[in-house]
């Protein structure tokens, strides 16, 4: 089993979408094994982001992710990281396939509805920056 953070991010969530993701992440046979609504504050999102410090959209991520509610997730499945990113896709909504959560939900590159981690590494830090090891079931 492999586990990998995913967020409903802001723009989703106000859109009362979070449900219908949350619907989909079990459809697809994740297993969450944990799960909190925050509301980021800047300094919060930077650390989440700083591995997009020096990228021009840093400034306008980290603004986003801190400008309403989300929710985290830690999900587990059999090869968690590529399922979620597929069920995700394209970071660009208008490329992502068809039936994808980013195609149904997602606005543009940077109010894209989700976040995924992108390799064990990422998602070992992604994880452990929102949840202590114990709050994971």
């Amino acid at each position: 089993m492999e586990r990998t953070l995913a967020i409903i991010k802001p723009d989703a969530f106000a859109a009362g979408n979070a449900g219908k993701i949350i619907s989909r992440i079990y459809q697809e046979g994740f297993r969450i094994v944990g799960m909190k609504k925050l509301f980021l504050s800047k300094v919060e999102a930077e650390g989440f982001y700083a591995v997009h410090r020096e990228r021009p959209f840093f400034a306008e991520l980290t603004d986003f992710m801190s400008r309403g509610p989300c929710v985290v997730m830690a999900l587990e499945a059999d090869n968690a990281i590529r399922r979620w990113r597929d069920v995700m896709g394209a970071t660009n909504p208008a490329q992502a396939a068809a039936g994808t959560l980013r195609q149904e939900f997602g606005a543009s590159i940077g109010e894209n509805a989700t976040h995924g981690s992108d390799a064990p590494e990422t998602a070992a830090f992604e994880i452990a920056y929102f949840f202590a090891g114990v709050e994971l079931l």
